[in-house]
């Protein structure tokens, strides 16, 4: 496996790959690797003659009041997983290299970034499109692999590969759980055992919310989201919700009733503070 730090090194290796025909697949990550980071790269590898991961925790994505510094690392366990994983190429890249003095140049993905995490976190979305723009531009790949865990990043991921002629195919992965259900996130790793426990509350919120939709035959979003936030409140009552949404598939906006005549599908997703750690999780519903 190799580690590559110098972007024109990446550039040029993947030039040469491409040109030997070699079928790229990448999985953009800010490192710290879980079991669900695993799963990209195992679903890169299936598919990819060359699997490249890139670790870079991206200063962009992050607001005035996130703590950066404080962001989970441990890239040599991190070399170690992806090695183990199958992993052709850790590109890992310095800040310095990434945004050199002088850089001005920033991408955003206008619409589906309005709302969930979007509405929370302004400018988030613009940092991660633009580092992704880059990272596209840099390893070249045929392919990326995102989870569906950060649902609107993978739906933006799709919208912008589309409107930029990008020419990469983007594979949204399944979530990956715990035992008890909570989303794996290098996040949790800020969690105590208290927290930790309370945290299954995001987890359990959404099966009810699927069987209200779907056995129940609830058709007010609100009245959905006023059990999740009871259901919440019950289960981690120290905890801050930021925020359940019930959105469409396209453009995820808001719905008023449980009928998506656009897709056919709903996104029910929720951010909820528990201690320092804003946990994110969401579920997609057929209608």
């Amino acid at each position: 496996m190799k580690i590559i730090r110098d972007i024109d090194q990446m550039q040029e290796l993947s030039r040469k790959l491409r040109c030997e025909h070699r079928r790229i697949g990448f999985v953009p990550t800010m490192g710290y690797f879980h079991d669900g980071h695993l799963s990209l790269m195992k679903i890169a590898r299936e598919k990819a003659d060359v699997v490249v991961v890139s670790i870079f925790v991206n200063p962009l994505q992050f607001g005035p009041r996130e703590d950066i510094d404080r962001y989970p690392r441990d890239l040599e366990g991190d070399i170690h997983n992806a090695e183990l994983s199958g992993v052709d190429i850790i590109f890992y890249p310095t800040e310095e290299e990434m945004y050199p003095e002088h850089y001005s140049t920033f991408v955003e993905v206008k619409e589906l970034d309005r709302f969930l995490c979007g509405a929370s976190r302004p400018g988030h979305f613009k940092g991660v499109v633009t580092v992704c723009s880059k990272l596209f531009n840099i390893v070249r790949p045929h392919f990326a692999v995102f989870g569906q865990k950060d649902a609107q990043q993978a739906f933006i991921m799709k919208r912008l590969v589309k409107d930029l002629n990008f020419g990469i195919e983007i594979i949204i992965a399944p979530i990956v759980r715990e035992a008890d259900g909570l989303a794996m996130s290098s996040r949790n790793a800020y969690l105590n055992a208290e927290q930790r426990a309370q945290a299954v509350c995001l987890f359990k919120s959404l099966r009810l919310a699927e069987e209200l939709i779907l056995v129940k035959k609830v058709k007010d979003p609100q009245e959905v989201i006023s059990s999740m936030r009871n259901l919440i409140n019950q289960i981690a009552p120290q905890g801050k919700i930021d925020y359940i949404s019930i959105v469409d598939t396209k453009m995820l906006k808001p719905v008023d009733k449980m009928v998506d005549k656009l897709s056919g599908e709903l996104l029910i997703a929720l951010a909820v503070w528990i201690g320092k750690a804003r946990l994110i999780d969401n579920v997609i519903v057929k209608v």
